[in-house]
């Protein structure tokens, strides 16, 4: 189950350490618009629903404190290989290609224990800043 704070889910990008830092600082400048999650690794095995439109988050930091305040503004759900580019831009992580974002989600993916493939459901979460707690 997903952390809660002020009554709101807890959301956390990336791998804990630097991962997690550098896209909390891309978030917090209006970069990172966008995230994305494997319904099995990231729903499921946390006994958590699909975020919604309208839903508000609370982003975290490595140390678990809130930084921000997120609302989510589209969820879908795609097949891997049909990601597009206006997501990948969205994820603001300075991907040079679709294919780019591909190659370091399979691996990262990978990383966290779970394979993907061209048919795998990825969640594509985009969100606007609300407001930053810091």
């Amino acid at each position: 189950m997903w952390g809660r704070i002020d009554g709101l889910r807890v959301l956390e990008l990336g791998a804990p350490g630097e991962m997690r830092k550098r896209l909390t600082d891309l978030t917090l400048a209006g970069v990172k618009r966008a995230t994305a999650g494997l319904p099995e690794l990231d729903y499921h095995a946390e006994d958590e629903p699909l975020e919604h439109v309208g839903e508000r988050l609370a982003l975290v930091d490595d140390s678990g404190a809130k930084v921000a305040e997120l609302e989510v503004v589209d969820v879908q759900l795609v097949p891997f290989s049909q990601v597009t580019w206006e997501f990948a831009e969205a994820e603001g992580e300075g991907f040079r290609s679709i294919s780019h974002w591909r190659e370091a989600h399979r691996r990262y993916w990978a990383g966290e224990g779970q394979e993907v493939d061209d048919s795998t459901t990825v969640v594509c979460v985009y969100y606007r800043l609300v407001s930053h707690a810091r």
